[in-house]
Protein backbone atom coordinates (compact mmCIF):
# COMPACT_ATOMS: atom_id res chain seq x y z
CA UNK A 1 0.00 0.00 0.00
CA UNK A 2 1.11 3.44 -0.95
CA UNK A 3 1.87 5.47 2.33
CA UNK A 4 1.68 8.75 0.58
CA UNK A 5 -2.13 8.27 -0.20
CA UNK A 6 -2.75 7.45 3.49
CA UNK A 7 -0.81 10.62 4.67
CA UNK A 8 -2.84 13.14 6.59
CA UNK A 9 -2.25 17.00 5.12
CA UNK A 10 -1.41 18.93 8.23
CA UNK A 11 -1.88 22.60 8.66
CA UNK A 12 -0.55 25.72 10.16
CA UNK A 13 -2.51 28.84 11.11
CA UNK A 14 -0.38 31.12 13.04
CA UNK A 15 -2.52 34.14 15.15
CA UNK A 16 -1.99 37.76 14.29
CA UNK A 17 -1.24 38.79 17.42
CA UNK A 18 1.91 36.29 17.31
CA UNK A 19 2.72 38.53 14.22
CA UNK A 20 2.19 41.22 16.05
CA UNK A 21 4.81 40.41 18.97
CA UNK A 22 7.11 39.54 16.59
CA UNK A 23 6.70 43.05 14.82
CA UNK A 24 6.83 44.47 18.07
CA UNK A 25 10.21 43.11 19.39
CA UNK A 26 11.71 43.55 16.24
CA UNK A 27 10.58 47.17 16.46
CA UNK A 28 11.83 48.27 20.15
CA UNK A 29 14.52 46.37 19.46
CA UNK A 30 16.63 48.91 16.85
CA UNK A 31 18.52 51.50 17.62
CA UNK A 32 16.90 55.27 17.94
CA UNK A 33 12.81 53.52 18.76
CA UNK A 34 11.42 54.65 21.85
CA UNK A 35 8.72 52.20 22.12
CA UNK A 36 5.10 51.97 20.56
CA UNK A 37 3.21 54.88 20.35
CA UNK A 38 -0.93 54.70 20.55
CA UNK A 39 -2.38 55.79 17.12
CA UNK A 40 -4.33 58.93 17.07
CA UNK A 41 -7.52 58.85 16.24
CA UNK A 42 -8.90 61.09 13.33
CA UNK A 43 -12.67 61.89 13.38
CA UNK A 44 -13.38 59.36 16.60
CA UNK A 45 -16.69 58.36 14.74
CA UNK A 46 -14.84 56.40 11.88
CA UNK A 47 -13.23 53.99 14.35
CA UNK A 48 -14.55 50.42 14.22
CA UNK A 49 -13.26 49.81 17.48
CA UNK A 50 -9.73 49.93 19.84
CA UNK A 51 -6.97 51.36 17.65
CA UNK A 52 -3.81 49.36 18.41
CA UNK A 53 -0.17 50.42 17.76
CA UNK A 54 -0.05 47.47 15.22
CA UNK A 55 -2.25 46.63 12.81
CA UNK A 56 -1.87 43.05 11.15
CA UNK A 57 -3.51 42.33 7.33
CA UNK A 58 -3.19 39.24 5.71
CA UNK A 59 -4.37 39.45 2.26
CA UNK A 60 -3.27 36.28 -0.17
CA UNK A 61 -1.09 34.97 1.95
CA UNK A 62 1.31 38.05 2.53
CA UNK A 63 0.86 39.86 5.67
CA UNK A 64 0.81 44.14 5.64
CA UNK A 65 2.11 44.98 8.57
CA UNK A 66 1.20 48.93 10.05
CA UNK A 67 2.98 49.75 13.46
CA UNK A 68 2.80 53.30 14.92
CA UNK A 69 6.13 54.39 17.09
CA UNK A 70 7.66 56.72 18.99
CA UNK A 71 11.70 57.70 18.50
CA UNK A 72 14.04 59.24 20.50
CA UNK A 73 15.45 62.07 20.31
CA UNK A 74 17.98 63.04 18.01
CA UNK A 75 17.32 60.09 15.64
CA UNK A 76 17.40 60.11 11.85
CA UNK A 77 13.64 59.19 11.01
CA UNK A 78 14.43 57.52 7.79
CA UNK A 79 17.21 55.62 8.98
CA UNK A 80 15.47 54.34 11.95
CA UNK A 81 12.58 53.66 9.76
CA UNK A 82 14.24 51.85 7.02
CA UNK A 83 16.00 49.78 10.10
CA UNK A 84 12.68 48.94 11.42
CA UNK A 85 10.93 47.82 8.05
CA UNK A 86 14.20 45.69 7.28
CA UNK A 87 13.86 44.06 10.74
CA UNK A 88 10.29 43.74 10.96
CA UNK A 89 10.17 42.02 7.80
CA UNK A 90 13.22 39.96 8.29
CA UNK A 91 11.79 38.59 11.84
CA UNK A 92 8.04 37.30 10.73
CA UNK A 93 9.43 35.69 7.25
CA UNK A 94 12.07 33.91 9.17
CA UNK A 95 9.60 33.14 12.85
CA UNK A 96 6.48 32.71 11.11
CA UNK A 97 6.97 31.69 7.37
CA UNK A 98 4.94 34.17 6.19
CA UNK A 99 5.48 36.43 3.38
CA UNK A 100 5.65 39.96 4.28
CA UNK A 101 4.56 42.27 1.50
CA UNK A 102 4.38 46.38 3.45
CA UNK A 103 5.75 47.55 6.58
CA UNK A 104 4.06 50.78 6.91
CA UNK A 105 6.04 52.76 9.53
CA UNK A 106 4.01 55.79 11.71
CA UNK A 107 6.11 57.62 13.74
CA UNK A 108 3.48 59.36 15.90
CA UNK A 109 6.09 61.44 18.56
CA UNK A 110 9.33 62.08 19.71
CA UNK A 111 10.52 61.09 23.31
CA UNK A 112 13.19 63.52 25.20
CA UNK A 113 15.21 61.90 27.72
CA UNK A 114 15.03 63.46 30.97
CA UNK A 115 18.38 62.02 32.23
CA UNK A 116 20.79 64.86 31.30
Amino acid sequence: MDKSKNAQVASLKISRDVIATIARVAATETPGVAGLSEPKKIGGLLSKGPIKPIEINLVDDFAEIGICLDLEFGAKIPEVCAAVQSAIKDDVQTMAGIGVSRVNVTVQGIEISKAE
